[in-house]
């Protein structure tokens, strides 16, 4: 099992089990894609996807399970990447403040100002909201 597999049937699930769309976006073929979902449920020993000829048709019970715990471990390795950026590239990165009006107009100019000038490479973004968002 490899994670590019995972990667492919969590990306084929996420173009409507459109093989060829998946392959546009991944920037690989499409016979190269189907080659490994099929390498995958052969090692596994379960279908992922229904067929009906060439084309994928439905997600078995089972390939749900698989895609649902695949979407898990590559969200688990985003995050170990992040925590290599964040050792790497300590002055990289992007920060989401959320506030209400009165603290983004009085009291965060100041410190957004010496934020950036200190961190200038960190894309910032700030919300608006009431007290009660």
């Amino acid at each position: 099992m490899k994670l590019q597999q995972l990667r492919y049937i969590v990306e084929v699930l996420n173009n409507n089990l459109n093989v060829s769309a998946t392959a546009e976006v991944l920037f690989t073929s499409q016979p190269g894609i189907s080659k490994q979902v099929r390498m995958l449920e052969d090692e596994l020993g379960i279908q992922i996807f229904g067929r009906s000829g060439k084309h994928l048709t439905h997600v078995t019970p089972a390939g749900q399970e698989v895609i649902n715990i695949a979407q898990e471990i590559l969200s688990k390795v985003e995050g170990i990447k992040a925590v290599a950026r964040e050792h790497t590239q300590p002055d990289e990165g992007k920060l989401r403040i959320a506030t209400t009006h009165t603290q983004a107009r009085y009291a965060l100019p100041e410190v957004i100002q010496g934020f950036i000038k200190k961190y200038s490479k960190v894309s910032l973004q700030m919300s608006q909201g009431t007290p009660a968002n």
